[in-house]
């Protein structure tokens, strides 16, 4: 604990800083985490309603010194990106859940299990001198 008192007061300067940036780059996770939740479900109009959110989440991050520039760049490219490959790949709930249920189940085939081969070393014997 720091006796003088402006140390004492940098001591609680950093506290406050500290929960302060990692209550920011929590919503960013959190943010980043409903956007990606929203891709999986595959819904092209509500992703493209909540890109702009995410990326001004971010960008706020940025601008306040929490994420860099260039990480934030990273962040708002890859979001863009997983976007555009829904957008030309849409997948559609339904047509995949009929897909499974009507494909008939077929039982693996399974392999015989062959032995391992191991480098064991070889042992000296006394016969050998």
């Amino acid at each position: 604990m720091p006796n003088i008192k402006s140390a004492k007061k940098r001591v609680i300067v950093t506290e406050k800083k500290n929960t302060q940036n990692k209550m920011i780059r929590s919503a960013v996770k959190t943010a980043i985490r409903k956007f990606n939740a929203v891709l999986a479900e595959g819904d092209v109009v509500a992703a493209e309603k909540l890109l702009p959110e995410t990326v001004s989440i971010i960008d706020s991050a940025a601008s306040k010194g929490i994420l860099h520039k260039n990480n934030a760049a990273n962040k708002k490219s890859a979001l863009a990106k997983n976007l555009n490959n829904l957008k030309a790949n849409p997948v559609k709930k339904a047509e995949a859940t009929e897909e499974a249920a009507a494909a008939p189940v077929e039982e693996p085939v399974v392999a015989e299990e062959k032995p391992k081969k191991t480098r064991a070393k070889k042992v000296k014997t006394e016969d050998a001198e």
